[in-house]
């Protein structure tokens, strides 16, 4: 059965489906680029890209090495849009992040100096290395896209997108990102080591000087530009929700919070970006409708970092994507 579109209850017109051929397009250039650069990580690059698409923020956590750094400046020379990194350490202050006003001896006033969050693409390295206060600074930036600065809101450029960095092993002298922060990111996406064969393909790529491990030129891959971004984050909100997929999307994220096996199950925002994600995914497919086995693919990066296992089943050893694989498989999908 065909869904209907959840807004007007029509089926997708030919403009539209030109709209997502186009996209489509597009898509599959810049993926084929970093994936060209960015050896063994196409699961990693395809989520990276369906964030942006739902203009959303990533947490990628990963062993140092992985090229998480370089996905990042790769992804804004995709788009030519401007890319800034930050390195979390426990002596930062928020104003290093956002910005501050300072007083001009020369002229006598007042002036804005904007901090690295005024960009397109924000790394925020080893967040979990500065202390709270500073990790709060990202919460409006994150949420409302603006920096407040003495009472006045500063907009940020679009599209803005904040990915974040931690290390799962080394937790010495680190802080634990409130849960706060956590939901305002979409994903939560693990970065494992790639094949052997991905890793022989790179050693190759990176000796014969064919890749370059540090840096991406901006002319080899200028494919879009920031506003063609924000036109595809338009086309991946047209993307037809049938009811039924929306309400599948509701009982997935309630199941979290109904399940014994968490101490602390997902909250509404979850419902939003499982929505939003499955739209993405469903673009990323070459279709104009969701289905809900794109709901249950994105499930996992969505709620993974949006739950809290109970004592019980920490003491069992077992994760939370393990756990998750059977509270998602226990709610019945609808029939489409």
């Amino acid at each position: 059965m065909m869904a209907l579109d959840d807004a007007n209850n029509e089926v997708p017109n030919s403009t539209e489906n030109s709209a997502i051929d186009d996209a489509l397009q597009v898509i599959k250039n810049v993926r084929e680029f970093i994936n060209s650069q960015v050896i063994g990580q196409g699961a990693v690059v395809d989520q990276v890209l369906m964030a942006l698409l739902c203009n959303g923020h990533v947490l990628l956590e990963g062993v140092p090495g992985l090229g998480k750094t370089l996905l990042v400046r790769t992804l804004a020379n995709c788009f030519g849009g401007e890319f800034k990194r930050i390195q979390f350490t426990p002596d930062l202050m928020p104003a290093d992040i956002t910005g501050h006003v300072l007083f001009d001896m020369n002229e006598s006033k007042f002036r804005v100096r904007r901090g690295p969050v005024f960009t397109n693409l924000l790394l925020a390295d080893e967040i979990n290395r500065a202390p709270a206060k500073t990790q709060a600074a990202l919460l409006e930036v994150m949420q409302e896209r603006q920096v407040t600065l003495e009472g006045n809101p500063k907009a940020l450029p679009k599209p803005f997108m904040v990915l974040a960095t931690q290390n799962p092993i080394e937790q010495e002298g680190t802080y634990p990102l409130p849960e706060a922060q956590l939901d305002r990111f979409l994903f939560k996406v693990l970065l494992d080591y790639p094949t052997e064969a991905a890793e022989l393909a790179l050693t190759k790529l990176i000796t014969a000087g064919t890749v370059d491990d540090t840096e991406v030129s901006r002319s080899q891959a200028a494919f879009l530009s920031p506003s063609d971004v924000e036109r595809l984050q338009k086309t991946v909100s047209n993307i037809v929700l049938d009811e039924q997929v929306s309400e599948y999307a509701v009982r997935l994220v309630r199941a979290t919070r109904d399940a014994a096996f968490f101490f602390r199950g997902a909250g509404t925002r979850a419902c939003l970006a499982l929505v939003r994600a499955a739209r993405a995914h469903a673009l990323l497919r070459g279709a104009s409708f969701v289905l809900p086995d794109d709901v249950k693919t994105m499930s996992l990066p969505v709620l993974r970092h949006r739950v809290s296992l109970s004592a019980e089943m920490e003491i069992d050893g077992l994760t939370v994507d393990s756990v998750l694989v059977k509270v998602i498989d226990s709610v019945d999908a609808p029939r489409l």
